[in-house]
Formats: structure tokens, sequence, C-alpha cells
């Protein structure tokens, strides 16, 4: 039997470093990236407008009319989106809320000994950047994910860039369009890639765009690698490369159900990984012979199957669970489906993931329109440190010291040895300034 998912057999697994190595990843390296992504990050930052329409030209094949979006095209889009389309956005901002506004940690107030308080306040940024990707779909879900996560964290001044379509005489998707006119955004900008990460990071005066704090939202390697160029300007999320996929599943598993999730996720990109990982070679079996079918009867079965039989792509066969979950933190891959018999014992020793769907009425692309969790996700083993796009993206905690006299008093002698261990005897003095007889 051909397979259509290559075979990789761990069933007796090497050491972690060793399998990290071992195991499926696309050929992406942003490092190769950089010498040519600084180019047009510092063409945007000395030439702006003029370098981010010559980049438009250039990688969209298109001229904007403006880069700034009218206000009344925005509003427009919205009067002509579908309204199934509009209802579902609509149903999926709701959720999103909800679970956005549940990821905004409250204040803490600690009282170390009578009068000594430290209490603990989340503070927004004050301005955002959000990138929505073009190429090979439409994500009206990426302006949903990034705007109402910042708007939850409460910050003030919002950007959203998309790039040029030359369909659309060189605006945004107009479905982009009417998301953001949904969410009250009216500051959107028709450019894309590394220019529109630059153009955010550093702002831009010819077109009233002014530098942001935070840039967050997926994109190929080029906006990866303009994301590591200006995160000493501005905090950035996760490098997003091309959407991981990898189903832990068992002999209890629906078959079906398996192939579609992973043909699912192989529809975003000829780069994206959709992994199996099993201790059931009868399950790999049925799995891949369920895909074939699947990928070839979609409409993207092109690009399908090229992301199904690239070296991104593989069915892990694992002695047993524990080895999967091995496996699987590992990877620490984007999305993470729990298909087995016992999936809360699985998922209890799962420690990195973008995002964990348990369950077979939890599939990934549930949680890509309108689980309520963020589709924003770690990509590439970076789940291992850092986390999904949330609330949190956009909030600082901030510390708020309370002391009065008699506190103070308490720590005086151990603060000011320390201030004279270090040698910095003038902060002990800040502190014995308080005890001096008024004069």
């Amino acid at each position: 039997m051909e397979h259509v998912l290559r075979r990789l057999d761990l069933t007796s697994l090497p050491d972690d470093r060793t399998l990290r190595a071992l195991l499926p990843r696309p050929a992406v390296d942003v490092e190769a990236a950089l010498p040519a992504v600084a180019e047009l990050v510092r063409d945007v930052r000395e030439r702006g407008e003029a370098a981010l329409v010559e980049q438009a030209e250039r990688f969209d094949r298109v001229r904007p009319a403006a880069v700034r979006v009218p206000v009344a095209e925005i509003r427009g889009a919205l009067v002509s989106l579908a309204p199934e389309v509009r209802d579902a956005l609509e149903t999926a901002i709701a959720r999103v809320r909800v679970g956005s506004a549940a990821q905004v940690p409250p204040p803490s107030r600690v009282e170390l000994a009578p009068g000594a308080v430290v209490e603990l306040r989340w503070q927004p940024v004050d301005r955002v950047g959000l990138y929505v990707p073009g190429g090979k779909a439409v994500y009206p879900s990426s302006v949903v994910m990034n705007v109402v996560a910042a708007q939850a964290a409460g910050v003030a001044s919002i950007a959203v860039a998309s790039p040029a379509q030359a369909e659309h005489g060189g605006l945004p998707h107009p479905t982009i369009l009417a998301a953001c006119a949904l969410l009250g955004i009216d500051e959107v900008y028709a450019m894309g890639g590394a220019g529109a990460i630059a153009a955010l990071a550093h702002g831009v005066a010819g077109i009233g765009l002014d530098a942001v704090d935070v840039v967050t939202g997926p994109g190929n390697v080029f906006v990866a690698a303009a994301k590591r160029l200006v995160s000493g300007v501005v905090r950035v999320d996760s490098e997003a490369g091309p959407t991981e996929i990898l189903v832990i599943a068992d002999a209890s598993a629906d078959a079906e159900l398996v192939a579609a999730d992973l043909v699912s996720q192989a529809e975003h990109d000829e780069l994206a990984s959709a992994v199996l990982v099993t201790d059931d070679a009868g399950l790999a079996d049925r799995v891949d012979a369920a895909v074939a079918r699947r990928a070839a009867e979609t409409p993207a079965a092109e690009r399908v199957r090229a992301a199904l039989t690239g070296e991104q792509s593989a069915i892990v066969l694992v002695a047993d669970l524990a080895a999967a979950a091995r496996v699987s933190d590992a990877y620490a891959p984007e999305h993470l489906e729990l298909l087995t018999a016992d999936d809360d014992a699985l998922l209890a020793r799962i420690h990195h993931a973008g995002a964990i769907f348990v369950g077979p009425h939890a599939p990934v692309s549930l949680g890509d329109y309108a689980a309520g969790s963020n589709h924003v996700l770690p990509t590439g083993g970076q789940a291992r440190r850092v986390a999904g796009l949330g609330a949190a993206t956009f909030l600082r905690p901030q510390q708020v010291v309370r002391y009065d006299r008699e506190a103070l008093a308490e720590v005086r002698a151990a603060v000011t040895a320390l201030a004279a261990a270090e040698g910095l005897p003038a902060h002990g003095e800040a502190i014995e300034a308080r005890f001096e007889e008024a004069r």
C-alpha cells in the first residue's frame, strides 16, 4: 500500500534532543530571510509611504490608490457583506470576547507586614499594530482574534494592516475591511509583508501612521523575519510560520475524523504540517487511506497533497500513549488534538502546545473561528517558551508599593546593609533620611 503520509517509526524513543531533530518540520529558515528583509525594513523606515507603495507593486502586483484605507471604504465593505458571513463573524466576535475577557488577570494585593503592601495591577499598552495576512486565503477571523484580544485588554488605539489586493483595486480584501468595521476599527492600511511590520513599528508620518507599542499577527517567513528585526523597537508576539496540527490518537479514534482534521490544516499552505502520532498501526493505515481520499476530493487538492507529502508531515508510530506525549512535547505543536480512550489522562502528560483540542467534537477548525479561544499561536516549536495571542499580550504587570513609617523601620537595617554591601551608600541614606529628626 502506498502511503500519502510518510511513516516515522519511533516505537523506540531516543533522548529528547535527538527526538526533536527527528521530528517532521517544514524547511523554513527565518535566519536566511533576514538580509533581504532588513533591506525592506530599512527602506520603509527611511522612505515611508514611497517604499510601501513600491513594495506593494513588487509583491502584491498592485499600486494602492491610498495606503491608508478611506473610512468610507471600510464602512461600505460592511454594507456589502453577505448576511450569513456577518452573522458568522458576529458569533465569532461574541465568543472570542468572552474568552479574551477571562484572560485579563485581576489586580492583586499582598500585605507582607502591617503597613507593608505590594499591589499588582495590569495596564494595557497605549497602541498596537495588528497584521492580517493575505496570500492563498482570506482571514477575517484573524482580524477578530487580534482586535478582540487587544480590546479586551483595554488598548485605546488600534491599527490594522493587510496586503493590498489587485482584485480589489489596491484595497485589502473587502471581508477584512468589513470585519474591521464590525469591530469599530477605522484605522486600516493597505500594506503587507515585512514592509507592513516595519511601518507599524517605526510609524510613517506621511500617511498619519503613528508607531505602535506592540505588533502581532500571523504571516509568512518574511513577516516573521521582520518581527525579529523590529523586536528591539516594539514588543512582538511569536514568529508565526506555516500552520501545524499534531493529532494523538489511539485505536478508539475515528479515522475519518483524524483524516478530516489533518486535511483541514493542510489546506492552508503547501508548507503546512500535518502529523499523526499513534500507537496503533491499524489506525495509521485507516487514517492514511481516508486522507488519500479526502485530499483528492477537496477543492484545494493540489495544495493539500503538497503539504501532506512534504517532509513536514508524517504518521509517527510509537509504543504507547506515554511515548506519544513525549513526542508531542518534543514537537511543541501549534495545534494539538487528543482523540483517545482517556483524553484527560493523556492531557495530564502534556506540557508544550499552543492550543489543545480535546475529544472528537473539538476540532482545530473550531478554534480557528468560534471556540472562543485565539487562533494566533506559536509555531515551529516555539510553544515550548511562548504563549499564544491573548489579552495578556497587550498587558503589562505593574507593581505598586505602599509602606508606612513603621513598616519601613522594620526593614531599615536590611536595606542599608545591602546598599553598603553593593557599594551604593546613597541608597541607604535615602532610607535613613526618613528617620532623621526634623531640623
